[in-house]
């Protein structure tokens, strides 16, 4: 009956049903085809959501847009463009650091690629980059934002093996800045080759405010860590603090007024709730794979394969990534993680390190073709082919698997920071 789990599933993700419904639904046709009670379905989802540190992640949401809706982007975006706006290429670059700065504020890619891409896709257009390009180097800085803390995925994943929120914020530390510096990197090779566009330098005066506008995001971002890695809070009460923080800094910019936050809390609300019903139905989905002997049945299949851990890692790395490619990370994280996070410990790997590999493998997949929800967003934003999209970001996308490879096969780069800072 587990064919007919999967079948149900993937037929209803075919259909453009929502993936927690597409869960749901693959559950509850399970459950009658198998005679059992559907009185597990609420005791599972419930079970499921049950967890104290899930309740941060409604108060990262919340205030990621108060932060958003409080004029943090356009000053972030700012002032990467008066940082980088004289370099060949410069916008794109900003970019790419306006992402890796807007990381500590959303935690999620496709939010990073919707509200960066709003306001720099069609600036680059403007400026003469081509379509594909701008729509390829937003869909890939976007990536960053998982990675870099605070990070959502992050935390599922800390729900998920009990692992110290904290000590996975540092180790996406260093390879988000590795994938943030690389695409710059990359960025400005592409526009040496096609002569891209140059703006004149922005005077010192300029940066320096640019630099005070961008600072307050900044703070955010370094109270939430260090507050969490020092023990001054839990990342629930560190949520709290963070949205407390941003209502005090929009309010300051005089952004944030009684009109305009209930449109936010609603907003914060439904992607909350949404989340919390992925994570119910993901719980279920879980179980039933567990009766089912499926992750000792692809434990089983991959060890047979090969004991060899960097074989194990480089067909784990595969499997994410195609998993990446058609559904979004945090619900890839819900279904596979647990699984095969138990196959990466039985070779010798860190839960830690292999924590990050995973996150860094599914938001790899958000930009491989063929689906890649990001290039979707960002090609919707810039009205170009996702073809042409897809074929700007092959750089990217290179440059992406280096990290991936790198991190993989070098423990230390992940587990330094967490070593130094919480051993």
């Amino acid at each position: 009956m587990i064919y007919l789990l999967f079948a149900v599933f993937f037929l209803c993700l075919f259909l453009g049903i929502p993936v927690a419904f597409s869960l749901g639904l693959s559950c509850l046709v399970y459950l009658i085809f198998n005679d059992i009670s559907l009185i597990i379905i609420p005791a599972k989802l419930y079970s499921g959501i049950d967890v104290f540190v899930l309740l941060s992640i409604p108060g990262f949401i919340l205030a990621g847009n108060l932060m958003n809706h409080g004029g943090l982007t356009d000053k972030i975006i700012s002032f990467c463009n008066h940082l980088m706006g004289h370099i060949r290429g410069g916008l794109a670059m900003a970019n790419v650091g306006s992402s890796m700065l807007f990381a500590g504020i959303s935690g999620t890619a496709v939010s990073d690629a919707s509200s960066i891409g709003a306001v720099m896709i069609p600036a680059m257009k403007k400026e003469g980059y081509d379509g594909p390009f701008s729509c390829a180097v937003t869909a890939s800085s976007s990536t960053v934002g998982p990675i870099i803390p605070p990070s959502v995925p992050m935390i599922i994943a800390a729900t998920l093996t009990g692992l110290s929120v904290g000590r996975l914020f540092l180790a996406g530390a260093v390879p988000g800045f590795m994938l943030g510096f690389g695409m710059i990197a990359v960025s400005y090779v592409i526009a040496k080759k096609k002569s891209y566009p140059k703006h004149e330098r922005s005077s010192f005066a300029q940066i320096g405010k640019g630099f005070i506008d961008t600072f307050w995001s900044l703070l955010m971002s370094f109270i939430v860590l260090f507050g969490i890695i020092g023990g001054v809070f839990t990342p629930t009460e560190a949520s709290v603090v963070a949205v407390l923080y941003a209502m005090v800094v929009g309010i300051f910019y005089k952004k944030l007024n009684f009109k305009n936050l209930p449109k936010i809390l609603l907003d914060s609300m439904k992607l909350s709730a949404s989340l919390m019903v992925l994570v119910g139905f993901a719980n279920l989905f879980g179980w039933i794979m567990i009766i089912e002997r499926v992750p000792q049945s692809i434990s089983d299949g991959l060890l047979s394969f090969s004991d060899n851990k960097y074989v194990i890692l480089l067909l784990i790395n595969i499997t994410l990534i195609f998993i990446g490619t058609f559904m979004e990370t945090i619900a890839a994280l819900l279904v596979m993680f647990p699984i095969l996070l138990k196959v990466a410990m039985s070779v010798g790997v860190d839960p830690v390190h292999f924590a990050v590999i995973a996150v860094l493998n599914l938001i790899i997949g958000l930009t491989t073709p063929p689906i890649g929800i990001c290039l979707f967003v960002t090609s919707s934003i810039g009205k170009t082919s996702i073809a042409q999209v897809a074929r700007a970001n092959i750089p990217f996308l290179l440059l992406s698997l280096f990290v991936l490879t790198l991190v993989t096969l070098f423990p230390e780069i992940s587990l330094f920071l967490p070593s130094l800072f919480m051993d």
